[in-house]
């Protein structure tokens, strides 16, 4: 029976390669010249850590890494800003949290859409992916198109597609 997997993922080089992008531009910024603000990129916890000396700092580099992400096409739905934590000091630090694969509550969502939507095909959540099975390979487009239109808040992408 033909299958496909749903699954939401950021490619771990690309995120590196935005990180290293825009440490560079970083060290080249005259606004931040002497200054100790750092883009730390934690890839076994996707986490990316922004620190500054103050907020107005914290905020271009957070500009700085949004504009390499968007420009490396890192879909930003998938990447959960935290809030800054600004010390008495002064001294301020971001999170950016990297979201690989599906979570639980995000997979019942697309799980129930496709279901309520009368497609005839199973779905089966499988190691944060949608293993989705039918009968035939029309059915299993309609439900690619069917996700592709509707907005599920992150980034949807289909492969292992088998006849």
């Amino acid at each position: 029976m033909p299958s496909f997997d749903i699954v939401s993922e950021v490619d771990r080089q690309e995120l590196d390669n935005a990180v290293n992008q825009a440490r560079k531009e970083l060290a080249t910024r005259f606004d931040f010249k002497g200054s100790t603000a750092s883009i730390e990129l934690n890839l076994k916890e996707n986490v990316i850590k922004l620190s500054a000396e103050d907020d107005s700092r914290l905020k271009s580099l957070n500009e700085i890494l949004v504009g390499k992400l968007a420009k490396r096409d890192i879909d930003l739905r998938n990447v959960e800003r935290k809030d800054p934590v600004i010390s008495p000091l002064g001294h301020a630090t971001q999170e950016f949290k990297i979201q690989q694969g599906l979570e639980g509550e995000k997979a019942k969502e697309i799980t129930r859409a496709i279901k309520d939507a009368g497609f005839k095909v199973q779905c089966a959540l499988q190691e944060r992916q949608i293993r989705v099975t039918g009968k035939k390979k029309d059915d299993l487009q309609e439900v690619i198109a069917f996700t592709r239109g509707k907005d599920f808040e992150v980034c949807l992408a289909y492969k292992n597609f088998r006849d």
